[in-house]
């Protein structure tokens, strides 16, 4: 029987991939502390906790009639970003696969009311909010694999949902341990382009709007306590500051892990911070006492 053994909301922001002096000027002289906060995380955890397989939540990879999980048994190559070319350009990248655990998801997607599918196409793209990641905390543990699974970009709230409920019960049916990264950030919007670059340092007074900003600290606040009912039941309000990718990221963990019967708590990473008007924030849950709550057994029509 496969588990979760620990789980993550992690920022993957670009800055993260530039040299340490070009970060230090963008940022006032300081370094970011998401930097030293991965740093750490791999030390603690992705170094020392007995898991086979990572599964990142990719925000920024979009799929539109399906979820979309990799199940190749390998991916490498040289990624350079279509978004932001200049920081993160031809980086290397190497990963095994999890095949298995991949390909099992098509048995779990119709009882849970959705739809996975597995592609291994070798020439499948790979996105940043993975890479960035894999970077610092893949490389070199070459005995690890890594899949992605995208965000369905005409889904909703309860699809991200579905989606992680059907992940979640794969991983317990599986002979997996598995790390779970949701990739991306809290509140998502960005300062225009010719006000922008006079918000590249990471004090969050940078973020996009006061009402954003209160209302991350609000919902780091609950993560802290173990709230995730107070999450889940307050998200029609933070949806009105845009958390990145609909926070398909947190829902679809969320979903594997419980939803309110989860009471994990939220341990920091890196301080809270801004990119360009977003808030960016490392934030780190031990398996409880007991192991995370199974996903909730639903039967569903997709219809």
């Amino acid at each position: 029987m496969g588990e979760v053994v620990g789980a993550a909301i992690l920022a993957h922001v670009p800055t993260i991939m530039l040299p340490e002096a070009v970060r230090k000027d963008l940022n006032d002289g300081k370094e970011l502390s998401l930097v030293p906060g991965l740093k750490q995380l791999r030390k603690d955890v992705f170094e020392t906790l007995d898991y086979d397989t990572v599964v990142v939540l990719d925000s920024h990879w979009a799929t539109t009639v399906e979820f979309v999980i990799t199940s190749a048994a390998e991916r490498s190559g040289l990624f350079t970003s279509e978004e932001l070319p200049r920081g993160m350009s031809q980086i290397p990248y190497a990963m095994k696969g999890n095949p298995e655990l991949a390909n099992s998801l098509s048995k779990y997607d119709e009882k849970n009311g959705t739809w996975i599918t597995p592609i291994a196409d070798p020439h499948l793209p790979i996105f940043y909010a993975t890479v960035n990641l894999w970077h610092y905390l893949g490389r070199g543990l070459d005995d690890k694999k890594w899949i992605s699974m995208s965000v369905c970009q005409t889904g909703t709230p309860e699809d991200f949902i579905r989606a992680g409920r059907a992940l979640g019960e794969a991983i317990r049916d599986s002979d997996s341990k598995v790390l779970l990264l949701a990739s991306g950030a809290l509140s998502h919007t960005f300062h225009k382009l010719r006000d922008l670059r006079k918000h590249e340092a990471s004090d969050p007074k940078h973020i996009y709007s006061v009402e954003a900003y209160e209302y991350d600290k609000k919902v780091m606040a609950w993560f802290a306590e173990g709230n995730h009912k107070a999450v889940l039941d307050d998200f029609e309000n933070f949806k009105k500051y845009k958390p990145e990718a609909g926070f398909f990221h947190y829902l679809a963990m969320a979903g594997a892990l419980g939803e309110e019967a989860n009471t994990s708590v939220g341990r920091l990473y890196s301080e809270y911070e801004n990119s360009i008007g977003t808030g960016q924030v490392h934030i780190w849950f031990d398996k409880p006492e007991g192991g995370f709550p199974l996903p909730k057994d639903v039967t569903l029509s997709r219809d």
